[in-house]
C-alpha cells in the first residue's frame, strides 16, 4: 500500500507539472535577462561569460540536491523528493524537515514507512515552506521600508543590523549540520571547505588569477564533499553519526537499481 502511494500516478502528474513550470520559469528569465543585456548595450561576450559563471554555480551546487534526493528516495520513494528538491533545493531544510517527521512518528529514516507517516512526512515538509509565500507577498516592502529607516537614521547600526541578520541565517543553517551528538564529521568538512577556499584565495592572489573567483566556490564545495568521503573510510565508526549509514545504504540501494 505505501508503495502504491509513493508511486501514485497523480504524485508523477504533480512532479511533471512543477518541473515544467520550474524549467518555464528559468528559461523564460534567461531569455528577458538576455534581451535586457543586448538592449542596454551589453557586449554579447560579457553575457556569455555571465551565463557561464551563472551555469557553473547552478549545477555545481545542484549536486548536493542529487545527493540528498538519492538518500531520500531509498525511504520516501523517487517522487516525493522529486517534486520538493526541484522547487526549493533547500537541503538544509527538506532532510531535517523529512527525518523530523519520521523520527516523530517513532521510526528511523531508512525504514519502510507505512502509509500514514509518508503522508505526515509529505505534510511537514510542505507546509513548513508555505510561510515564505505569505510572509513575502504581503510583508517584505513593510519589512524592507524598516531596514531603510534603520540605515537613514544611522547608516552605521543599520549596516551591523543587516549583517547580524546575516549571519543569523548563516548560524542557524550552520547549526543545524554542526550540531548532534557526533558532530566531528560536520565539524572536519566545515573547517576543509573553509580551508580549501582560503587556499583559492591565496592562489588568486599570488597568481592574479581573476578566473579562478568563479570557480573557488565550486572547487570549495567538491573538496569538500571528496574528503567526506575520506573521513568516513579514516574515523572509527562510533565516532560517526548513525544517519550518515542509513543516508548511504540509500544512494547504495538506488545507484544499484539504476547502474546494475
Amino acid at each position: 500500500m505505501n508503495q502504491a502511494i509513493m508511486e501514485s500516478p497523480v504524485l508523477y502528474i504533480l512532479a511533471g507539472c512543477v518541473a515544467a513550470f520550474v524549467i518555464g520559469q528559468s528559461v523564460f528569465f534567461l531569455v528577458k535577462a538576455w534581451r535586457e543585456g543586448k538592449r542596454i548595450g551589453m557586449d554579447t561576450k560579457v553575457l556569455k561569460k555571465a551565463a557561464f559563471s551563472g551555469g557553473v554555480f547552478t549545477i555545481v551546487p545542484s549536486l548536493s540536491i542529487l545527493f540528498a534526493f538519492l538518500a531520500m528516495q531509498g525511504t520516501l520513494g523517487m517522487v516525493l523528493p522529486w517534486i520538493r528538491l526541484s522547487v526549493l533545493g533547500a537541503v538544509t531544510y527538506e532532510v531535517p524537515a523529512a527525518t523530523a517527521a519520521v523520527e516523530a512518528s517513532g521510526m528511523t529514516f531508512g525504514q519502510p514507512l507505512t502509509g500514514q507517516v509518508f503522508t505526515s512526512v509529505a505534510w511537514v515538509m510542505t507546509l513548513g515552506c508555505i510561510t515564505p509565500l505569505i510572509i513575502i507577498p504581503l510583508f517584505l516592502k513593510k519589512i524592507l521600508g524598516g531596514v531603510d529607516k534603520i540605515k537613514e537614521k544611522d547608516s552605521k547600526w543599520g549596516e551591523i543590523f543587516m549583517n547580524a541578520l546575516f549571519l543569523g541565517m548563516i548560524a542557524a543553517f550552520l547549526s543545524m549540520g554542526v550540531s548532534g551528538e557526533k558532530p566531528l564529521l560536520s565539524w572536519m568538512v566545515l573547517l576543509s571547505s573553509a580551508v580549501i577556499m582560503a587556499l583559492c584565495g591565496l592562489v588568486m592572489k599570488l597568481t592574479g588569477w581573476k578566473w579562478l573567483e568563479h570557480f573557488a566556490l565550486p572547487i570549495s564545495m567538491l573538496g569538500a564533499m571528496a574528503l567526506t568521503l575520506l573521513y568516513v573510510q579514516i574515523l572509527p565508526a562510533n565516532l560517526l553519526p548513525q544517519d550518515i549509514f542509513q543516508l548511504a545504504g540509500g544512494v547504495a540501494e538506488t545507484v544499484e537499481g539504476v547502474i546494475p
